[in-house]
């Protein structure tokens, strides 16, 4: 413990964060669900808290001045390298029982935090909630402040999360199942070009349906919104996959 203690406070990021809270809009956060797509599953991007088994979202804090969505994208560069990154928000969470401060409250007792962080924390937040969609393959997840390490999990496997950060996740696959009736929001989940096959794949682990091979494959031609490449290179002839990209 002394020895991560060290370390963050070499690193100055109990001085950085204590320096900043005045500029900080008091009781307010963001909380960004982060969606990548990979071997046919949909990830969620989380952190997990110093010395305590506890995974959350990642998020940050709204500067004085700040734009709320400027906010929102500020922080979701500085955790995954990433810029451009498709970003909705989606609901706000404000319920009175959310004690947030029960979490950080035996965090920051194991790293000796400065009393100007503790009281920070110490009242009610309220969060706006994102999501972002991002291409998995592109994201270099970055850890900072309060956590040691960043990794990608299944949608259906979640660990143990802090505050309402699991109901978080599910109104936010919510709105995303929804937008896919009227957004061509899958896009930002693959690769630049990909195969009918991989997009069915997308469409049918988001929204927890399957769908029929032929008529999928009509109803996206139909929207003329893909433009069919090359054939896959695969060694198997004719029966090679044709790559598709989405026309923007």
């Amino acid at each position: 413990m002394e020895k991560n203690n060290k370390k963050l406070a070499e690193n100055g990021v109990w001085k950085d964060f204590t320096d900043a809270i005045p500029f900080l809009i008091p009781q307010l956060s963001i909380d960004c669900v982060i969606f990548g797509f990979h071997n046919d599953e949909l990830k969620v991007l989380l952190s997990k808290f110093h010395q305590i088994e506890m995974w959350a979202l990642h998020g940050g804090f709204i500067r004085q001045g700040e734009d709320i969505d400027d906010a929102a994208t500020r922080i979701l560069g500085e955790h995954t390298g990433l810029s451009g990154i498709y970003l909705q928000q989606f609901q706000v969470f404000g319920k009175a029982n959310r004690q947030t401060f029960k979490y950080m409250e035996s965090l920051f007792e194991a790293l000796e935090v400065t009393p100007q962080v503790l009281a920070f924390f110490e009242n009610r937040f309220i969060s706006i909630g994102y999501y972002a969609l991002v291409d998995f393959s592109k994201v270099n997840p970055i850890s900072a402040a309060f956590f040691e390490e960043s990794a990608w999990f299944d949608i259906s496997e979640l660990p143990e999360l802090a505050f309402d950060h699991r109901e978080i996740i599910q109104k936010a696959l919510e709105q995303l199942r929804h937008a896919l009736d009227y957004q061509l929001v899958g896009f930002n989940l693959m690769p630049e070009t990909f195969t009918m096959n991989e997009l069915q794949l997308l469409y049918e682990t988001i929204l927890g349906e399957k769908f029929l091979r032929a008529n999928f494959q009509r109803k996206m031609l139909e929207m003329n919104i893909l433009e069919r490449l090359d054939k896959k290179q695969t060694g198997k002839g004719h029966k090679s996959p044709y790559l598709y990209r989405f026309v923007t």
